[in-house]
């Protein structure tokens, strides 16, 4: 080892509360600080919906499958469950507004919500895939396991396409960041 060592001389240790309770709050303030991707689940059909989340992820590359965790009161809990199949939307650095928009309770419900978004039905699903995303998937329910508050639906994915941008959006410690491009 060279005797300019890239080892920070001060360690923060792990600090161990004195109860050592988990509870909503502390887990969040833990978890928080994991940064996540953003994306938008939609559903297209009778039951059309789209959610922001950041509690997706892939799962395996043979066979190809992703996850989506949904708390059972949100209504893309029910759409998702009934259609069975779901677009996603991975958002680019720029469309913060469109993650803020899909993450409102307070926008109109059903068709009237992709009213004021560009998109287009997914081939496969007819589920609304973002306009100006990074990429793009489309899948089918596979397995779905209840997780506690929330729903890990894990789905096979039937199509995938992105772009060439690589400035993305991320969620940490409760806000949006937003990764810039590299230079080329």
């Amino acid at each position: 080892m060279s005797e300019k060592s890239h080892v920070p001389q001060t360690i923060d240790r792990p600090h161990h509360p004195e109860t050592g309770e988990v509870t909503p709050s502390t887990l969040r303030a833990v978890l928080g600080r994991f940064a996540t991707g953003v994306v938008v689940v939609t559903v297209g059909g009778e039951r059309v919906h789209g959610m922001t989340a950041n509690a997706f992820g892939s799962v395996s590359l043979e066979p190809p499958l992703v996850h989506c965790c949904v708390a059972h009161s949100a209504v893309m809990h029910g759409a998702l469950s009934l259609t069975g199949r779901f677009g996603v939307s991975v958002m680019a650095a720029d469309q913060e507004p469109l993650a803020r928009y899909f993450a409102d309770k307070s926008r109109p419900l059903g068709q009237a919500q992709f009213d004021v978004v560009d998109w287009v039905p997914g081939p496969h699903t007819g589920a609304p895939l973002l306009s100006g995303a990074l990429a793009w998937l489309e899948c089918e329910v596979s397995t779905v396991h209840v997780a506690g508050d929330h729903s890990l639906f894990l789905g096979r994915v039937l199509a995938t396409s992105h772009t060439e941008d690589d400035g993305a959006l991320l969620f940490y410690r409760g806000g949006f960041h937003q990764v810039a491009p590299r230079a080329v």
